[in-house]
């Protein structure tokens, strides 16, 4: 009896060891390997159900996680009778699989056909992904998180992802050709007779009057910070009253990696009753910075460390910048838990200063999206009133520590420290009252592309000629923020430049392609502002090149509207 239950003991021992096999080595073979579908599907908005694009059924899709040195291979397959394709935002990857219609051979993925993209993972930290055909990335986004081979620099007991996002019940081409229609469409802040008035008693007619008019001059409204509101803003597709929780033990720290997947919003994030400390930028570690509040623009990615001290929940508030609205989680104890929602801050109103003007002799090269990261709301900023502050930098109250691109410092030293061999200047210009948004006065498809020599070293300086900010996006490969750190330059992939100001950013062009260039604003995009930066091969002349520079020439409408496509199954060409 004994011997035969010991050869029953080892029979089960020897299936389980075999078993523990198949599944580690089945584990091996998944890790890295994705298949995404994208189809319509009904999805819960404002409390009802529409019909929108999804990435597997959902918005956002799955979480892609991988893990550096590891290959990544990913199918996507099209299920919709549209050419869609897969952006990984941020990932250093060959240009064909950057998932760009119309850039470096790729032509999109036709209606019920798949594509496989297959990379090397060469880089951690916290990406996303998204369509980059027409006005898809309203909903086909997902998050994309990349494990490092080395310990963090900075030790966390859990980690949770926020992906913020704006959701609108409207279809997004309606959406684009109500703002072509008529841009102020979705502004419902303009000012009225009432607001002359008040501004007339207070100021004086005169300058009520000029006012208006240096306002009408520019073709612009200082009350249009977001061209499109209503949206219903989330948190891993929860509206707030779906209560995003995210549990934790007191005593714990807990990394967040904070992603703004929206289309069109910037979002005010801070978590009431804690401290918050920045650890990585775009997916690049920085030496910790503790802030009370961090300004995201789309696109943008920041890591935090939180510590909470108390067994108490946490509101992790995101406001939307026009205050029509936010998103929030809660980091709680135990499920159910709601932390308190602060109450909504004043809408901020665009002043003179912001454009540049009345502010003779400012360094604006110096300033850029910093505005945002001063503490300016206990300065005189004008005519402002508790009711409604002027400036993008208003909103936050006296105190109140907010990020500054000033504050980020890359921790290892920067790989290439040489001066730039020249300057690039792009400037961020359009017309909104026929919602035409430029690159150097050029729609993409009328402008002449940036071209580079491999290796080269060179500034962009992006000076934005309007009263929106906007995000800027490079594919292929990261800026070094000229912040005022001389060795450790912060890396990013976007950089929001604020109204009316300029900044600069240093690269080294080692990625051999055509690559977008673009703000990453939907509606803005997508309307024209976007570019090619070319990096030449390795000694390239310009015989060896296509008129856009190692991209495939394909119509502009095809490109800007996502009716690129392949026609079979994709994989490396």
């Amino acid at each position: 009896m004994r011997r035969s239950m010991t050869k029953f003991a080892m029979k089960g021992c020897s299936l389980l060891l075999i078993c523990l096999a198949v599944l580690f080595a089945g584990g091996v073979a998944q890790a890295g390997t994705y298949q995404l579908t994208i189809e319509k599907a009904p999805v819960r908005i404002h409390g009802k159900m529409v019909e929108k694009l999804t990435i597997n059924g959902g918005v956002p899709g799955p979480t892609l996680r991988f893990k550096e040195g590891e290959q990544a291979t990913i199918t996507v397959t099209n299920k919709t009778n549209e050419d869609t394709s897969v952006h990984w935002h941020g990932i250093l990857l060959p240009g064909i699989m950057d998932g760009s219609p119309g850039f470096n051979g790729f032509l999109g993925i036709k209606p019920g056909q798949s594509y496989t993209y297959t990379f090397n993972i060469r880089q951690s930290g916290t990406y996303w992904y998204h369509s980059h055909s027409g006005t898809q990335d309203q909903s086909v986004l997902g998050a994309l998180v990349i494990d490092p081979l080395k310990p963090h620099p900075v030790a966390f007991d859990r980690e949770y992802v926020l992906l913020f996002g704006d959701a609108t019940p409207e279809d997004s081409d309606r959406v684009l050709r109500n703002l072509k229609a008529d841009p102020g469409f979705y502004n419902y802040n303009k000012r009225t007779i009432l607001d002359f008035f008040r501004d007339a008693q207070r100021d004086g007619v005169g300058a009520a009057v000029r006012d208006r008019l240096d306002w009408g001059d520019m073709r612009m409204d200082p009350t249009d910070l977001a061209d499109v509101t209503g949206y219903a803003f989330q948190v891993n597709g929860k509206e707030p009253a779906g209560n995003e929780t995210l549990l934790f033990k007191k005593g714990e720290r807990i990394r967040l990696r904070f992603i703004n997947g929206s289309a069109m919003s910037f979002f005010d994030v801070r978590i009431p009753g804690l401290k918050m400390l920045v650890v990585a930028a775009d997916g690049n570690d920085v030496s910790p910075v503790p802030v009370d509040e961090i300004r995201m623009g789309v696109a943008e990615r920041y890591d935090v460390i939180v510590e909470p001290s108390e067994d108490i929940p946490y509101t992790v508030f995101a406001e939307s910048l026009d205050r029509e609205g936010y998103a929030r989680a809660t980091l709680a104890t135990a499920q159910g838990q709601e932390g308190p929602i602060p109450p909504p801050r004043p809408r901020t109103l665009l002043n003179m200063a912001d454009m540049g003007m009345s502010m003779p002799g400012m360094d604006h090269g110096a300033m850029g999206h910093d505005m945002s990261g001063m503490d300016m709301s206990g300065m005189d900023m004008g005519a402002g009133t508790p009711e409604r502050p002027l400036g993008w930098a208003a909103g936050a109250p006296p105190g109140t520590k907010v990020l500054a691109y000033r504050d980020l410092k890359r921790i290892a030293p920067n790989a290439d420290n040489r001066p730039p061999e020249r300057t690039i200047k792009v400037r961020l210009s359009g017309n909104m009252e026929r919602y035409m948004w430029t690159l150097n006065d050029k729609r993409f498809g009328e402008d002449t592309a940036i071209r580079v020599k491999y290796g080269e070293r060179v500034r962009l300086t992006f000076v934005n000629e309007t009263m929106m900010a906007h995000p800027v996006h490079l594919h292929g490969m990261f800026f070094e923020l000229e912040n005022g750190s001389k060795d450790r330059r912060p890396l990013k992939d976007t950089v929001t430049v604020a109204p009316g100001q300029e900044y600069s950013v240093i690269l080294t062009a080692k990625e051999v392609g055509g690559w977008p260039l673009h703000c990453h604003l939907l509606y803005h995009m997508v309307s024209g502002m976007m570019t090619t930066f070319i990096v030449e091969p390795p000694g390239a002349t310009a015989a060896d090149l296509t008129p856009d520079g190692a991209t495939l020439s394909v119509p502009i409408n095809q490109v800007l509207h996502g009716q690129t496509g392949h026609s079979g199954h994709g994989g490396h060409p």
